[in-house]
């Protein structure tokens, strides 16, 4: 059988992030929806009791790690495969061997990394396998496993989405390898925390991006005496990138954010692209900023192209699936959208209005033709007595009031003759236009 030892081998001096690879739940980082204490996948493995999964998540968030703690931890043989090097012929050996041991009373966990690799022919090789239980299969992908593995096959696993590092978890990481003696623990390291920071944020949630950045930077760092000093100098060469004028936390953050959202209300997509690249060059998430690009459709753009809220949610996805930097072309799509739509702050002012309101009318009892009456109790009371279904009528309109008697005529919803809303417009005013002629 060809020998895969491409996970675990330890030849010599290896980099930075292999040394500090976890070798238990306890040292790994993030993920904690997954392995925090209680949560399912820590019970599947603390006990042992692993079935078939697929890890999903962008690189370097721990899939590879999770597996090698399986194998430290269970009683199964453990086979590490690789979907870059493996063939049908490689799949086969393992097969029977894995078989063997099954009849032997001995189970087989097979790890194969980015199955997404794999194809169809390939994948299919493992799902009898799979099905009488030969053999318990892991997969590790960075693709959406729902359109790169087999059905028959995902059916047969579950998914266990890992999300990227958030950046407290990569300081802490980093703190750590500059302390630990399989780090350089060993070494006298001089580096201010705002720098660990600094490598944290530019990592974008990848652990052993952070960790191959720290250690460019130590082994370029100024020596003095028996230390060594790292300075932003040598971050921003090790990078190769600039430190921009940025704090997550603190004012600049907000002050970058309300730019780009100022820039593309004013319909300047050169400023609002300019600012998109402040922010992602400086690390920040691209999903806080696909968030508030879908505020800003709805909060600026409303119904003036409904189609707004589309293309910030489907930039959101982008981002989601294969983070940075590729979906900063998807952000910049997103913002130059929004920049040239037209513009419309009617569904903020309706909710604003219709707020106020409920804060300071809130006994307001609804009418009672609108009220539910699924008990015969309710109906004696007049609960929905006279309630008129829109759908009967010939105009799909009524007349029936749905407002509380004390806001009967107030309009929380204004229309704006921007693009598609004076269609909206129109069609309100229509409705009211039918609704008044009815009533009188």
């Amino acid at each position: 059988m060809t020998d895969q030892r491409t996970l675990f081998e330890d030849d010599g001096m290896q980099p930075l992030a292999a040394r500090l690879r976890p070798q238990t739940l306890d040292e790994f980082f993030g993920q904690k929806h997954l392995i925090g204490e209680g949560k399912l996948l820590r019970r599947l493995i603390e006990s042992d009791k692993i079935g078939s999964m697929i890890f999903w998540g962008p690189p370097g968030v721990g899939k590879t790690t999770l597996a090698r703690i399986i194998a430290h931890k269970t009683k199964a043989s453990f086979i590490d495969f690789s979907a870059v090097t493996s063939g049908i012929k490689e799949i086969k050996q393992v097969m029977e061997q894995a078989e063997k041991n099954r009849r032997f009373g001995e189970k087989t966990i097979l790890f194969v990394d980015e199955i997404h690799r794999f194809n169809k022919a390939q994948q299919d090789a493992f799902l009898p396998y799979v099905e009488k239980g030969s053999i318990i299969l892991i997969g590790a992908t960075t693709e959406n496993p729902s359109f790169e593995v087999n059905g028959a096959l995902l059916s047969r696993c579950k998914v266990f989405v890992l999300q990227a590092l958030k950046t407290e978890d990569l300081t802490e990481l980093l703190s750590r390898a500059i302390t630990d003696p399989r780090g350089f623990g060993d070494l006298r390291v001089e580096m201010p925390l705002e720098l660990i920071e600094m490598i944290a944020s530019f990592a974008n949630g990848d652990a052993r991006n952070a960790l191959t950045t720290l250690e460019m930077a130590v082994l370029n760092g100024e020596l003095d005496g028996d230390k060594i000093i790292v300075t932003k100098e040598i971050i921003e060469q090790c990078t190769s990138k600039k430190s921009l004028l940025y704090d997550k936390n603190g004012e600049e953050h907000y002050n970058l954010i309300s730019a780009l959202h100022k820039s593309m209300r004013n319909s300047d997509p050169d400023a609002a692209v300019y600012w998109l690249a402040r922010m992602l060059e400086a690390g920040e998430d691209p999903l806080y900023i696909a968030r508030r690009i879908t505020r800003f459709a709805a909060e600026d753009i409303g119904l003036a192209d409904p189609r707004a809220l589309e293309v910030a949610i489907a930039a959101y996805q982008a981002c989601h699936f294969i983070g940075m930097p590729e979906c900063s072309v998807h952000l910049t799509e997103a913002v130059v959208y929004m920049a040239l739509d037209p513009k419309s702050n009617a569904m903020e002012s309706a909710y604003n209005n219709a707020k106020r309101d409920a804060i300071n009318m809130l006994a307001e009892p609804v009418p009672l033709v609108i009220r539910n009456a699924p008990t015969r109790l309710m109906k004696d009371l007049g609960y929905g007595k006279g309630y008129k279904y829109a759908h009967d009528m010939q105009d799909k309109l009524s007349t029936m009031q749905c407002l509380p008697d004390s806001l009967i005529g107030t309009e929380y919803y204004v229309p704006t003759e921007e693009g598609l809303e004076s269609k909206f417009k129109a069609r309100l005013e229509e409705i009211k236009a039918w609704k008044k002629k009815h009533s009188e």
